[in-house]
């Protein structure tokens, strides 16, 4: 059976729900996968390090905006430098792995592993492969585009311009972005919401942030549950977070609190407005035909992340000050839902990325 080697990041959980899709895609197919995440790759250490200093750049306001727009957009010497020395070390990591289990496919889904791939392909002795990168940001930075690639994979027309700005002649599929499978089979609003004891006229709020939680959640929850909607407030894997919503909600019983959970499609069927960080989420709130409220919180791609979602409409912005989500909110109940997005099925994600394997000399039963 023809193999494929997925590799994905561990700063959030987007990069896995990508890394997943195509996993599946490909194991239905008749393929066998390998997903590693290239922040361990770095190794232990190095990765940690990584780790500290992405979350430590978006906690100062405006420090990541400014590495984003003034580096990282423009590939510029500081951002090619800490390409660089990721690369130094996922190469070895990498040439061990594709050794062990030589791959047909090489799919990206990090940019921190794309030039390291390249890399690889370039040596004598490295086994023939493919090489796709898959980016769901409305604007991908230079560490995307590396020459090499032999296909990128991308959700919006806006982004496939954004590849061509480095690489004018780069073979480009805008695809569907994908989604886990229950997405695609919820729950209807009422089995969801005797699911969590939300009773079938009240208003609903789903209130989320990403796996690390970002953004003053723990006081937005409690004052918004106070305004009179049910909020299901979900920490996700920030444990300090879970703590004190647990805390606020002893004494307020519309307050409902989850930490990192796999019912992220329930809770989403169950509420009436989502609200969130701009991101991959957005994606399956318009699927499942819920309004948006994004949280301005994600800086760098984030603000590109939340102006294109502004643009497709049904969504409304608001700042991370809870009395500001909390009015926000309330009027955004008060506007129609959408119906579910046209993209809410397999089929297009499906017949997108089997496409895009054709043009690279693949497909999904062979090699």
């Amino acid at each position: 059976m023809p193999h494929a080697l997925l590799v994905s990041g561990s700063l959030g959980q987007g990069h896995d729900v990508m890394a997943r899709a195509c996993a599946d895609t490909l194991e239905a197919g008749g393929w066998t996968t390998r997903t590693v995440d290239a922040m361990a790759l770095l190794g232990q250490r190095a990765g940690a390090a990584g780790e500290a200093v992405f979350r430590r750049l978006l906690d100062l306001p405006g420090v990541y905006d400014a590495f984003h727009f003034s580096a990282l957009r423009p590939g510029a010497r500081i951002a090619l430098l800490a390409d660089a020395a990721a690369r130094s070390r996922l190469v070895p990591a990498l040439r061990a792995l594709v050794a062990e289990q030589p791959p047909e496919l090489v799919v990206s889904v990090f940019a921190t592993a794309t030039s390291a791939v390249n890399r690889l392909r370039a040596d004598r002795d490295a086994p023939g492969f493919r090489h796709l990168v898959l980016c769901t940001d409305v604007t991908p930075h230079r560490l995307w585009v590396q020459d090499g690639t032999d296909r990128f994979l991308v959700t919006s027309e806006v982004a496939a311009a954004a590849v061509r700005r480095y690489r004018p002649e780069a073979p480009v599929t805008v695809l569907p972005a994908p989604l886990r499978g229950p997405f695609y089979r919820p729950p209807s609003r009422a089995e969801a919401r005797a699911a969590f004891g939300v009773p079938p006229g009240a208003r609903c709020v789903l209130l989320m942030s990403g796996a690390w939680g970002l953004g003053p959640l723990a006081r937005t929850a409690p004052a918004l549950a106070d305004a009179g909607p049910h909020v299901l407030a979900v920490a996700g894997r920030n444990a300090e977070l879970e703590d004190r919503l647990r805390h606020a909600a002893g004494r307020r019983p519309r307050l409902h609190v989850f930490g990192h959970t796999d019912r992220i499609p329930a809770l989403m069927a169950a509420a009436d407005l989502v609200v969130t960080s701009s991101g991959d989420t957005c994606s399956e709130a318009r699927a499942l035909g819920r309004r948006l409220l994004l949280l301005d919180v994600v800086q760098g791609h984030g603000r590109d992340n939340l102006q294109h979602e502004l643009e497709l409409g049904h969504a409304d912005v608001t700042s991370a000050r809870p009395a500001d989500v909390v009015r926000c909110a309330l009027a955004a109940l008060e506007r129609p839902a959408p119906a579910p997005s046209p993209g809410a099925s397999p089929e297009g994600w499906h017949t997108g990325f089997t496409a895009a394997l054709e043009q690279v000399g693949l497909a999904a039963g062979r090699a």
